[in-house]
């Protein structure tokens, strides 16, 4: 019996010590991202490895599938970029942290009530710990992960550098990642020049941009964009990234 709870105790403090290192390792690399952008995610590597499947994909890449990458600032792109992304996307950005209770009732609501499609509640600053730091797939354990992700960068980060590591890691096409290399793809122009419409046609295709095409936008991607820039003058237009940039 003594030794049997030697064994639990030291298999006791051999987890503690195992939980503590992975909790040091994951606050150490969460800072380090406040300043560093990443050099890759892991849906990064698995579209460079390979190529999605399903039906209505659009613009699937056979042969070269490297990545389209190139990480860019707050002051280095349109204005009217992150305000599209709060439109589309997430209007409670800057005063929820990290989880709207609000949006995620309502999802519960429609998806129970049998609506059209599945919806979501996700706040931007879930899919950054998502997009950022976690695997594809859907499990508990990894929506337990997101959440505790999604804490850690509300805690350790500004809302700016959220929305800076969205709009850079966001899949916006296949092997294509982030409003610089979208604006390059599909509007043959830097992000630092989008226009009010073309910043809310690219947030509008973000729920599956496999699907809707910013390049040639069909009738769903051109409504979405109509919704979008309304909810942009809803929102004040750039006047809301002033208060964005100063968070």
């Amino acid at each position: 019996m003594t030794n049997y709870r030697q064994a639990a105790r030291r298999a006791g403090r051999i987890a503690l010590q195992v939980l503590a290192a992975l909790f040091l390792t994951s606050v150490a690399w969460v800072l380090v991202y406040r300043w560093v952008s990443p050099p890759a995610t892991w849906l990064m590597l698995d579209r460079r490895a390979h190529a999605p499947v399903g039906l209505g994909y659009h613009g699937i890449r056979e042969d070269d599938r490297r990545i389209d990458y190139d990480f860019k600032t707050l002051d280095e792109v349109s204005p009217h970029l992150p305000l599209a992304l709060v439109a589309a996307e997430d209007q409670r950005f800057l005063i929820h942290h990290g989880f709207d209770g609000d949006a995620l009732l309502k999802a519960a609501k429609s998806n129970l009530n049998g609506g059209k499609q599945l919806r979501g509640g996700s706040t931007i600053s879930q899919q950054v710990a998502k997009n950022v730091f976690l695997w594809s797939g859907r499990s508990y354990v990894r929506k337990a992960a997101e959440a505790y992700f999604t804490l850690l960068i509300e805690l350790l980060w500004n809302k700016r550098r959220i929305m800076e590591m969205y709009m850079n890691v966001a899949e916006m096409g296949d092997c294509i990642f982030g409003a610089e290399a979208a604006s390059q793809q599909y509007f043959h122009k830097s992000a630092k020049k989008l226009t009010p419409a073309e910043a809310a046609l690219l947030a509008g295709v973000l729920p599956n941009p496999l699907r809707f095409r910013a390049a040639h936008p069909g009738p769903q991607a051109r409504a979405k964009q109509k919704r979008v820039m309304r909810n942009m003058r809803r929102l004040g237009g750039t006047t809301y990234v002033r208060t964005l940039m100063d968070k």
